[in-house]
C-alpha cells in the first residue's frame, strides 16, 4: 500500500508539470490526438520531469498491483487527485472554491470506500476474450479522445481525462494478465498501445480546461473500470459484507467528478464587468463607451 501512496504521489505531481509544459507549448490543431503536440511539449523540461515522476509512479504501481487486488490500488491512487489539486495551487496558481475542495474529498472518500471494501488479490486469469478485449479497449481510448477532441473547453478535460484513466486501466489489467514477454499475448500490445495512448491523451487534456477535473476523469477511469474487472474475471472480491460499500463508493466518486467537472472549469478569457459600474455608468460591455443623458425639455 505504500507503494500505491508513493505511486499516487508522482502521478499527482507530475500531471501538474505536464500541464504547465503543455499549456506553454503551441496549441496545433487542438485535436484530442495530437501527437505533435506531445513532441511539443517533449522540448521542455518540465513535462520531461513529469515523465520521470510517472516513470517512478509507474514502477511502484506494478509492485503494489503484484501484492494487494487492483481495487485496492486504485482506491489509493485516489490520493493523486488531492496531490494535483495541491500543487496546481502552488504551482499554476490556480484557486479552488470551497466547493472544489468539497469536490476533491468526496471523489477521495468514494474511492476509498472501494479500497475499505476490498479483500485479497484473485489469482483468475480471465476469460480467453480478455487479452484481446483489452487490445480492443486501447484502440477504442484512441477513438474516444480523437471524437472528444472537439468537445468545448470544460467537457473536454474530463472526456480525455477520463479516456486517459481508461488507458492507463488497460496497463494495470494487462499487468496482472503478462506472466513473461511474449510477442504472442495480446495483453502485452495492450498495455503498449494503452500506455501510449493515455499518455497522448492526457496531455491534451492538460493543455486546456481545468486540470483538476482532467485528474479527476483519469482516476475514475484507471480506477472503476480495472476494479470491476478483477471482480468479474480475476477473482478479485470485496470483503464479506461489504459489497454494499464498494457498490456506494461508485456512486459517490462519479457525484464528486461531475461536481469537478462543473465547478473545475477555468474562468472566461477578459474581464467581467462590474455589476455596480454597469448600473453606474450604463456600460455594456468593458470599454464600450457610455450612453449619452438624454436631456429633459422644458415647458412654457
Amino acid at each position: 500500500m505504500m507503494c500505491a501512496l508513493g505511486a499516487a504521489v508522482c502521478f499527482g505531481t507530475a500531471s501538474v508539470f505536464q500541464a504547465m509544459a503543455a499549456r506553454a507549448a503551441e496549441p496545433g490543431t487542438g485535436s484530442g490526438v495530437d501527437p505533435a503536440l506531445m513532441l511539443r511539449a517533449l522540448r521542455q523540461w518540465r513535462y520531461l520531469l513529469g515523465l520521470g515522476l510517472d516513470a517512478v509512479g509507474f514502477a511502484l504501481q506494478i509492485i503494489a498491483l503484484l501484492h494487494i487486488p487492483i481495487y485496492a490500488v486504485g482506491a489509493a491512487m485516489a490520493a493523486s487527485l488531492a496531490v494535483t489539486a495541491v500543487a496546481a495551487t502552488r504551482l499554476l496558481r490556480v484557486r479552488l472554491s470551497g466547493t472544489e475542495w468539497g469536490a476533491v474529498g468526496v471523489v477521495c472518500a468514494g474511492l476509498l470506500m472501494l479500497g475499505l471494501a476490498s479483500g485479497e488479490e484473485g489469482t483468475g486469469e480471465g476469460p480467453p476474450a480478455l487479452k484481446p478485449g483489452l487490445l480492443v479497449a486501447a484502440v477504442l481510448v484512441l477513438l474516444v479522445g480523437a471524437a472528444a477532441g472537439r468537445l468545448p473547453d470544460g467537457p473536454r478535460a474530463l472526456v480525455l481525462g477520463l479516456a486517459a484513466g481508461t488507458g492507463f486501466g488497460v496497463v494495470e489489467v494487462s499487468v496482472r494478465l503478462i506472466d513473461g514477454f511474449s510477442l504472442t499475448n495480446p495483453a502485452v500490445y495492450a498495455l503498449l498501445l494503452g500506455g501510449g495512448a493515455a499518455f497522448l491523451l492526457l496531455t491534451s487534456a492538460l493543455q486546456r480546461g481545468s486540470v483538476t477535473a482532467a485528474t479527476a476523469g483519469l482516476v475514475l477511469g484507471e480506477t472503476v473500470g480495472p476494479a470491476l474487472v478483477g471482480v468479474a474475471w480475476l477473482g478479485d472480491r470485496p470483503r464479506e459484507g461489504l459489497a454494499w460499500l464498494a457498490v456506494t463508493g461508485f456512486a459517490v466518486s462519479v457525484a464528486g467528478a461531475l461536481a469537478l467537472a462543473r465547478f473545475g472549469e477555468p474562468p472566461p478569457p477578459g474581464p467581467t464587468p462590474d455589476p455596480v459600474l454597469k448600473r453606474r455608468t450604463g456600460l455594456k460591455d468593458p470599454g464600450a463607451p457610455p450612453r449619452t443623458p438624454r436631456l429633459k425639455r422644458r415647458r412654457g
